[in-house]
């Protein structure tokens, strides 16, 4: 039985154990995808922030529209050679005209509308540009024309609009993207962004690489944080219902670890109220299987005074056997108040001296019982009850000891009441357990699980004094001994 529950507590922590680990990597996994979710999504936003700030830069001119005219020619040229395979050559040329010059003004100032009409008209034939520059480009290595035409739009853009971190940087700080920004040249022509994914999932970020001057392999380089916050965030459902059901699922595995653990006390409970109630009941039936023997003696039975003996050891037997049954009994009682109480005044000292010669003593402990209750002393109480009480404590001094025992039992009056001391040299109690020790069903760790017990005596001897409405109490140190003491009202 034993093996067989090991075996299921070894399952049970296993199982636990793997549920964990499944649960804790299915959402290792769910958190990556929620950050590769993110990543997607805030690679759009900044896919759409670019396109944003390329038209913002189209907007803007550095230069006084009054003074100069800027010309762009782009020019692709395709070629096949006799593999049969194509070669592009991207040409684009930029005039920047000046206005003063042309219309020969002096000052810098705003053009009037007929100005501006010759100007344009001077434009078309005048050959005088401040600035004339004709850039080519390999662009071959371009998907298709479309995008080689496209390339040399952006560069126009770029020879007029200079890329700025700046611009950009705010765009993306208005949407909320914590990112690093730098501008790089690449060691070759790019045509789309590159994505690098997060590799950790302790401080992740990922890297986009936008290129915004594909034919002069200028790209920007945006390191954006992913903050964890966000994803958890998102996560939220996922993670209660987790969380949830996996508290469900340990919350019952563990009460079915609680369950076979009070089950399996609960059979160690019965083996052992079976012991002893085999050793308590075995003295008082061996003494009436004596008794018996000796009645049917008619030679024994002549005689008075064995007449005498046999019938005061049959009465004693069958006191013990109804004394044990009457503790069975009340043991089972919910209440204090269900405990029948015959009280009755009787000699203390006289009670003392009947409980010690009714102990039974091993030949292996050397047992010196002091009965120090004045031998006048009168008290009101159950008897039964109290003899009982008494019972177990000594009895408990006795077989919680070493070999030799020293008993004492002291009895006074006090304010309102009797107070009945039993001291013993024995094991003594350690702080841990003197707390529990009249809980029903304890005994205590250092107890010896040789020997028979259920850890209801105390138990029993506390119901009984409540039960009179009194009071126990025990002082004790671990080595040295114990006192029980138990107050009575009278």
């Amino acid at each position: 039985m034993e093996k067989r529950i090991k075996t299921l507590y070894i399952l049970s922590i296993i199982a636990i154990l793997t549920f964990l680990g499944m649960q804790g990597y299915w959402l290792y996994i769910r958190y990556e995808y929620s950050l590769r979710e993110y990543e997607m999504e805030t690679q759009d936003v900044i896919e759409s922030l670019l396109v944003e700030y390329d038209k913002l830069r189209l907007k803007f001119n550095p230069e006084p529209e009054s003074i100069t005219r800027r010309m762009t020619e782009n020019n692709l040229n395709t070629d096949m050679d006799s593999l049969g395979n194509n070669s592009r050559r991207a040409t684009v040329t930029t005039r920047v005209f000046n206005a003063s010059k042309l219309l020969g003004i002096t000052e810098i100032r705003k053009l009037t509308e007929e100005e501006m009409e010759r100007l344009s008209k001077l434009v078309e034939d005048s050959l005088a540009a401040i600035d004339s520059r004709t850039a080519t480009f390999d662009a071959t290595s371009a998907p298709t024309d479309g995008a080689a035409w496209t390339a040399m739009n952006k560069f126009e853009l770029d020879m007029r609009s200079p890329f700025a971190t700046e611009g950009i940087d705010s765009l993306l700080r208005r949407e909320r993207i914590d990112a690093e920004i730098s501008l790089v040249v690449t060691d070759s022509m790019m045509w789309k962004p590159v994505l690098m994914p997060h590799t950790s999932v302790i401080n992740p970020h990922f890297t986009m690489i936008h290129p915004y001057s594909e034919l002069e392999r200028k790209a920007v380089v945006i390191d954006c944080r992913i903050p964890s916050s966000d994803v958890l965030e998102k996560m939220g459902w996922t993670l209660a219902l987790a969380f949830a059901l996996s508290a469900f699922l340990i919350a019952c595995l563990v009460w079915q670890i609680k369950t076979i653990v009070r089950l399996t006390r609960l059979d160690k409970m019965r083996s052992m109220f079976v012991t002893t109630m085999i050793h308590e009941l075995k003295r008082p039936i061996s003494t009436l299987k004596m008794c018996v023997s000796g009645i049917e003696s008619d030679k024994l039975m002549e005689d008075v005074s064995f007449r005498k003996e046999v019938s005061a050891e049959m009465r004693g037997g069958l006191d013990s056997l109804s004394s044990y049954f009457s503790r069975l009994r009340d043991i089972t009682f919910n209440n204090v108040d269900q405990i029948p109480l015959n009280v009755e005044s009787f000699n203390l000292h006289e009670l003392v001296d009947s409980v010690i010669t009714s102990i039974p003593v091993t030949a292996v402990k050397r047992v010196n019982f002091v009965n120090d209750v004045p031998k006048g002393m009168e008290i009101s109480a159950d008897r039964s009850h109290l003899s009982n009480m008494l019972t177990n404590l000594i009895e408990n001094a006795v077989k919680y000891s070493g070999d030799e025992v020293s008993v004492r039992i002291s009895g006074e009056s006090v304010d309102g009441g009797v107070r009945i001391d039993v001291a013993d040299n024995g094991n003594g109690i350690s702080s841990a357990d003197k707390g529990r020790i009249f809980n029903r069903f304890y005994r205590g760790k250092a107890f010896s699980t040789d020997i028979p017990g259920m850890g209801l005596g105390l138990t029993y001897v506390k119901l009984l004094v409540d039960a009179h409405c009194g009071d126990i109490s025990v002082e004790s140190r671990e080595g040295e001994g114990s006192i029980f003491t138990i107050k009575l009202p009278q």
